[in-house]
C-alpha cells in the first residue's frame, strides 16, 4: 500500500523554516541552499494540497494550517530523533520508555528507585517529562504515564488502561521543634513530641497550618475524621501548590502539613520532618500507571511489573 508520506528531508526543511519563519535561517541551519529549502517545502505544499507559507515582499509567514501542521512536524521529528538515538545506544538490545508524570511524584518517589530497575533491567532507559493531565497518546510520544487522578477520572480518560499504584494517604507532619514546642505549650508529659511520638489531633487544631492550594478543603477533612469540631484554623494558613513547596515549608517550621509520606521519604529519614499525629487520612487520589489500551509491548510490560513491585513493597514498609 503506497503511503501518503512526505520525504523526511521536506519535512526537515519544512521544520526550520516554520521555527524560524526564514527560508534563509532555515538554509544556513540545515546546510543547503536557500533556493534548495525553497524547492523543498513547494514540493511539500503540493503533496499535501495545502498553503503552508503566504509569501510577502519581506519574506514568509505562516498560515493557520502550516502553524498548526508545523507543531504536529516538530513533534514526530524530536520523537523519530530520539528513537533514532535509542537504537543507537542499545544496539537492538532494550529500549527506551518515554514517561509522562507528575512532578513532584516522579522527583520524590520514582527517580530514587530508578537504580533499583537499572539493576534488573539495565537494558531499559526512562525518559520523564511533566504532564499532569489527561491526554491523547495518539497526540503524544508517550509510552506510559504516571497519573495522579481518582478513579473517575481515570475511567473517563478514553482509549486507555490503569494500575492502580497506590493511593494517596496523608498524615500531619511537622518539624520536630514545631512538635516540640506545641507538646510543651499543652502541658502534655516531658517528652512527648520527641523522637517521633505525635501529639493529639486537638493539639493540632491549635498549631498554625500548611493549606495545599489543590486541596482546600483537605485539614477540614481530617479534622472532621478525627471528631474534632472546633478547628479555628482548618481553613487559615498559607497555601501551596505542590507538595515540594509544602515539604520545604513544614520542615522550615512555618507549620503542619497534610502529606503523603512517601512522598517525603528523605526528609523524614534526615530527621527534618516528623509524624505530628499517627492518624491517616485516606485520599480521594490514587498514583496510577496508564497506558494505550492495547497490547505492552515488553519493556512497558516489564517497566510496569517492577513499577508494581516496588509500590507493593512500599505499602508493606
Amino acid at each position: 500500500m503506497r503511503r501518503h508520506l512526505p520525504s523526511t528531508q521536506a519535512l526537515a526543511c519544512f521544520e526550520a523554516a516554520a521555527r524560524h519563519e526564514s527560508y534563509t535561517r532555515a538554509a544556513q541551519e540545515l546546510a543547503l541552499t536557500q533556493s534548495a529549502v525553497s524547492r523543498q517545502i513547494l514540493a511539500l505544499e503540493d503533496q499535501l494540497g495545502v498553503q503552508l507559507f503566504r509569501r510577502t515582499r519581506h519574506g514568509v509567514v505562516l498560515t493557520p494550517a502550516g502553524r498548526h501542521y508545523g507543531r504536529q512536524v516538530a513533534r514526530w521529528l524530536q520523537g523519530l530523533e530520539q528513537d533514532t538515538l535509542d537504537v543507537m545506544a542499545h544496539q537492538g538490545h532494550g529500549g527506551a520508555l518515554s514517561l509522562a508524570a507528575v512532578a513532584t511524584f516522579a522527583t520524590r518517589w520514582l527517580i530514587p528507585r530508578l537504580p533499583l530497575l537499572a539493576e534488573r533491567h539495565p537494558e531499559i532507559v526512562v525518559h520523564i517529562e511533566t504532564q499532569t493531565r489527561p491526554f491523547l497518546f495518539t497526540d503524544t510520544g508517550f509510552d506510559a504515564a504516571l497519573y495522579a487522578g481518582t478513579p473517575e477520572q481515570v475511567a473517563n480518560w478514553p482509549g486507555v488502561q490503569a494500575q492502580l499504584l497506590m493511593q494517596e494517604d496523608v498524615v500531619p507532619v511537622c518539624s520536630p521543634r514545631l512538635l516540640e514546642v506545641a507538646a510543651q505549650q499543652s502541658g502534655m508529659p516531658r517528652g512527648t513530641g520527641r523522637a517521633h511520638q505525635g501529639v493529639p489531633p486537638q493539639v493540632l487544631a491549635r498549631l498554625p497550618l500548611i493549606q495545599q492550594s489543590t486541596r482546600p478543603h483537605g485539614w477540614r477533612q481530617w479534622f472532621d475524621a478525627m471528631g474534632v469540631q472546633d478547628a479555628p484554623r482548618a481553613l487559615d494558613g498559607p497555601r501551596y501548590e505542590l507538595f515540594s513547596m509544602t515539604a520545604v515549608a513544614a520542615a522550615h517550621g512555618l507549620g503542619v502539613a497534610l502529606m503523603p509520606p512517601m512522598l517525603i521519604e528523605a526528609e523524614m529519614a534526615r530527621g527534618e520532618l516528623v509524624v505530628a499525629c499517627p492518624q491517616p487520612l485516606r485520599g480521594e487520589r490514587g498514583y496510577y500507571l496508564v497506558s494505550p489500551a492495547q497490547h505492552q509491548p515488553p519493556v512497558l510490560a516489564a517497566f510496569a511489573q517492577w513499577l508494581g513491585e516496588m509500590a507493593a513493597a512500599g505499602a508493606s514498609s
